[in-house]
């Protein structure tokens, strides 16, 4: 007689939504079958274009303890060359992208980026307010890093302050001066409290980093305390892949640029998202906020040649106060 189990079939169980679809959800984005806009692993030939007419990129990745930061790198148009998938001339959807700089020395990225390493990036072209992200691996190589694509995708225009470039003389070597903190000073926090841009890394559960831009009038940005700062999450494009990604993790890096100097002020920690209708109400233009906890920061002073004029502000900002 054949033995029967008096148990039921195993059932797959099903995938855990990502903390996309869950933050998309509970912000009343949850249309059957929207995932947001349109990721491509290959880059088009127009974003091939504009890529090759950027003088920086702002990357993000984690150290070996798992913190995630933010990092800039620049230089002259052309630094940055989509090369087509498999090395054929031929082929117009390059699939990865030369990038002919490094971090420069005292960047917490430097030693991470020395050897291959997941990435996310977001190129930025303030004075036509268009931005393109490009998620993948990067390499090491002679003359910077080679990024192979996983993700290519551009958001809207909104929230980015048109300004202009030039290039002073590059930094000595040796003459960036580098200040490290586990908080920050009077003069950081002014400078943050004051910045109509910044840039912000996270990274999914499986570790895959993403690089944002994040833009409103001066004042937007809050700080708290020196540890602490709160910024506002405006209406977008519905695809949440920052608060996304703090859903499943809350390590974040945050950047700021001097726009007239090239000093640099990065700082890593964790971010929570504040779903509080009574503390939302406080903040003009807020559909969610941000609280940011500051565990490192390190700022270095006239770390880029790269110069920026006075912004003119998006008309989609909203009153900073």
């Amino acid at each position: 007689m054949n033995a029967r189990s008096d148990h039921p079939a195993a059932v797959p169980a099903a995938p855990a939504a990502s903390g996309e679809e869950l933050v998309r959800h509970r912000a009343g984005f949850a249309r059957a079958g929207y995932a947001g806009p349109t990721r491509y692993r290959r880059m088009p030939a127009v974003a091939a274009q504009f890529l090759t007419a950027q003088p920086m990129l702002v990357v993000g990745a984690a150290d070996a303890e798992g913190r995630v930061w933010a990092g800039l790198l620049t230089g002259r148009p052309g630094f940055l060359q989509a090369e087509p998938a498999g090395g054929s001339p031929d082929d117009d959807a390059p699939d990865t992208v030369a990038i002919q700089a490094r971090p420069v020395p005292g960047d917490p990225l430097a030693e991470v980026l020395a050897a291959p390493a997941e990435v996310g990036s977001i190129a930025v072209e303030p004075a036509r307010r268009r931005r393109m992200r490009m998620n993948g691996r990067a390499a090491p190589t002679d003359a910077g890093l080679r990024l192979t694509l996983a993700q290519v995708f551009s958001n809207c225009p909104k929230y980015i302050q048109t300004r202009d470039f030039t290039f002073a003389q590059p930094p000595a070597a040796g003459s960036v001066t580098a200040l490290r903190g586990s908080a920050l000073t009077l003069g950081q926090q002014l400078d943050i409290g004051t910045a109509d841009t910044f840039f912000i890394a996270t990274a999914d559960r499986g570790g895959q980093p993403d690089a944002s831009h994040r833009g409103g009038n001066p004042g937007f940005v809050r700080v708290l305390g020196p540890d602490r700062i709160l910024f506002p999450d405006y209406r977008g494009n519905a695809m949440f892949s920052t608060l996304g990604n703090l859903q499943e993790n809350p390590a974040a890096g945050l950047l700021f640029v001097d726009w007239e100097t090239g000093t640099t002020l990065q700082l890593t920690g964790t971010a929570r998202t504040d779903w509080d209708p009574a503390h939302i109400a406080e903040v003009p233009g807020a559909e969610r906020l941000v609280e940011f906890t500051v565990l490192q920061v390190v700022e270095l002073r006239g770390a880029h040649p790269l110069r920026w004029t006075e912004p003119g502000y998006s008309r989609f900002n909203p009153p900073a106060a």
